[in-house]
This record gives C-alpha cells, structure tokens and sequence, in this order.
C-alpha cells in the first residue's frame, strides 16, 4: 500500500476517534440552583457575614442572630388587621329605601288596577280557591311610609353633607417635628405664656399649683375654634383660667401658605403649668 494511502487512513481513523468523544458539560449544579427556589422576605437586622447556606433572600445579609438551631422564620406577633369597608351604612340604607320604594310601587299598582275595574267585571272574577289573608294599606299607613322613606333619604342627604363639609384638621403635639408646623406653634406658644403671665388668675397667685392639658383648635384666620379640657389640674379655679387665657390671645396669627392649602384647622394639644412664682408654662 503507497504511504499517502496509509497516512490518510490513519488521518481518517484519529479523526473519527476524537469525534466520539462527547464532552458534557456539568449541569448538576446549575439544574439545583434552579430546582431549589428561594423566597423573599424582608429582616429586621443585618450581618457583616454572608450566610453560607442561604435559606430566603432578603434586603440585607443576615447570618443567625436568633435562639436556636431549628430552621424558623420570625412572624410578626401583631394580630391579622382587620379591612374596613368604608360606606357600608349608608349603602345598606339606600338599598333599604329602594326596597321599600319598590314596595309602595307595588301596592300603589296593584290598587290603581282594582279601582280601575268596572263594577260588572269586579262581580265576574272568580275568587281564588283557597284565598290568603291580603294585608292592605290604608291611606294613613301608605302616608307614613312615604314620609319615613322622605325622613331617611333626608338623613342620608345630610349624612353626606356633613362628611363633604368636614374640615381638613391635623392634629399636632408638643413633639412636633415637622418645621412649618413647629415654628407656627412656638410662636403661639408664646403668646399664651405671655398674656397668661399678664393676666395671672388672682385667686391662684401664691397658693394654687398644678398642671393641666388643653387641645385648642385654631381655624385658619387665626380664631379659636373650640378648646376642650382633656387633663384638670384639680383646680376649677386654674382650668378656667387656661381656657380663659387662651381665648384672651385669639385671634392668633392666620396660617402661612403651605399649611393653609392642605389644612384649615390646627388642633393643638398642649400641658400648661401654673408654677410657683406666679408664672404659666408650657411642655
């Protein structure tokens, strides 16, 4: 056999080999990646390790930290809060209306349909084999449905009413953060202090003491709009003298701009003292 024959038989032959042999690729780890899903949950503390053997994903590392070896996941120990469903009254009481509408329908039908009969058909109808008891309505009773009926869609009407003309109010404490409402209090603050000490109840100066807590609310003009007593002092004599003080410095200063476009009261709850030396504070 010539060599060149010989030599392309063996180039045949190592080619073949090496195109037998199959290289697979490892996907054991990859397919386990994917087969073992991981949840997401949020934590409440974080570990400068990462942990070894993630069990969830979370907004940070978090490697251990609780009480035992078992695998649990912390649960919040507050119970399930329960979803209000806001206009349930009035939309069962409309629905209520309408049945009772309906009903006065009804009858009001059924009795213009018997008197508009003649007298020789009334006398032709053949009565019903075994005839049921028939409540009938007289005028005064179809009357006071009609005007319970106007009573409730009145009730209604003002129920709404009432709640669109509901002031914006926000409700604000001696720890106030936010500055515009800060700055707005302080500055009423002094002024109760300051007209407070000019007009010292005389009946409490050198032998009175104590310390009461008022919610003044205050319209966006400056008025006061109602003051409410919420802790006494003990003393009839230093609580009307609080609420007095106060209505003395009304009208206070009217709201700055961005307060006034999304609140038109203030309500301010407040703890005045009235001190020995004859002073008013507040905390």
């Amino acid at each position: 056999m010539p060599p060149l024959a010989v030599g392309i038989a063996l180039s045949i032959l190592l080619h073949a080999i090496v195109l037998a042999i199959n290289f697979a690729p490892d996907i054991q780890r990859k397919q386990k990646a994917r087969d073992q899903a991981l949840d997401v949950v949020l934590v409440n503390a974080r570990s400068r390790q990462k942990p070894v053997d993630p069990q969830a994903l979370a907004q940070a590392n978090l490697d251990g930290g609780g009480s035992t070896d078992q695998n649990r996941r912390a649960k919040t120990p507050l119970p399930v809060s329960q979803r209000d469903k806001v206009g349930d009254q009035l939309v069962e009481t409309q629905r209520r209306v309408q049945e009772m509408e309906a009903q006065q329908q009804k009858l009001l039908a059924e009795l213009q349909a018997k008197t508009a009969l003649p007298p020789q058909e009334r006398r032709l109808e053949q009565p019903d084999p075994a005839p049921q008891p028939i409540n009938t309505l007289s005028g005064a009773d179809l009357a006071a449905r009609a005007l319970a009926m106007a009573r409730m869609e009145a009730e209604i009407a003002r129920n709404v009413d009432d709640y669109n003309k509901r002031p914006r109010k926000k409700f604000v404490g001696a720890r106030t953060q936010e500055y515009r409402f800060a700055q707005y209090i302080e500055d009423w603050r002094q002024k109760v202090e300051r007209i407070g000490n000019l007009n010292y109840p005389p009946d409490a100066r050198g032998k009175l003491y104590g310390n009461l807590t008022l919610t003044v609310e205050i319209r966006a003009d400056g008025e006061v709009e109602k003051i409410d007593l919420n802790r006494s002092s003990g003393q009839k004599v230093l609580d009307d003298a609080a609420i007095r003080i106060v209505r003395m410095g009304s009208p206070y200063a009217p709201f700055p701009p961005d307060i006034r476009r999304e609140f038109e009261i203030l309500s301010i709850t407040r703890t005045w003292t009235f001190s020995q030396g004859d002073l008013l504070e507040s905390r």
